[in-house]
């Protein structure tokens, strides 16, 4: 089990979750996005439609009825998904026990919730099958891994 955590540092959530979750579905891989809020739910369900121009990103909302056939959902909590992913990217620096559950994790945070995410990533530590990484943006935006 991988989780990757993400810092945002130089780019908004809105830039960095789209390009993750591309590289997810153009490996064949499905995905879950948790944000607790439904307000924000919203917000990510708009921006995987219109995130560029040229391109949009197949999803829906949890709990809708052809869920087992989108490559990406959006929930409120890291739930068994209907769309079967072994990916789940956490939206809203919220760090959930329950994403050890699946392959892989990306834990998305900014520096308002920069010492829950230390936290997680101590609690993480010497847990057997886990591995960490810890990905921050440099001065143009790139991800470096920096643990």
């Amino acid at each position: 089990m991988q989780v990757d955590f993400y810092h945002l540092t130089q780019l908004p959530l809105e830039r960095a979750l789209p390009r993750i979750a591309e590289r997810v579905v153009e490996t064949g891989g499905r995905l879950l996005i948790v944000a607790g809020e439904a307000s924000q739910q919203a917000r990510l369900d708009q921006l995987l439609w219109t995130y560029t121009p040229e391109s949009f990103l197949p999803h829906g909302q949890a709990g809708g009825p052809d869920d087992d056939r989108q490559p990406i959902l959006i929930a409120g909590e890291p739930e068994t998904p209907a769309n079967g992913a072994r990916n789940i990217a956490l939206a809203d620096g919220v760090w959930r026990e329950e994403a050890l559950g699946f392959d892989r994790a990306f834990h998305f945070f900014d520096e308002d919730r920069i010492a829950e995410a230390r936290a997680a990533w101590k609690g993480l530590a010497g847990r057997e099958g886990v591995e960490r990484n810890y990905w921050k943006q440099n001065e143009q935006g790139r991800w470096e891994k920096a643990a």
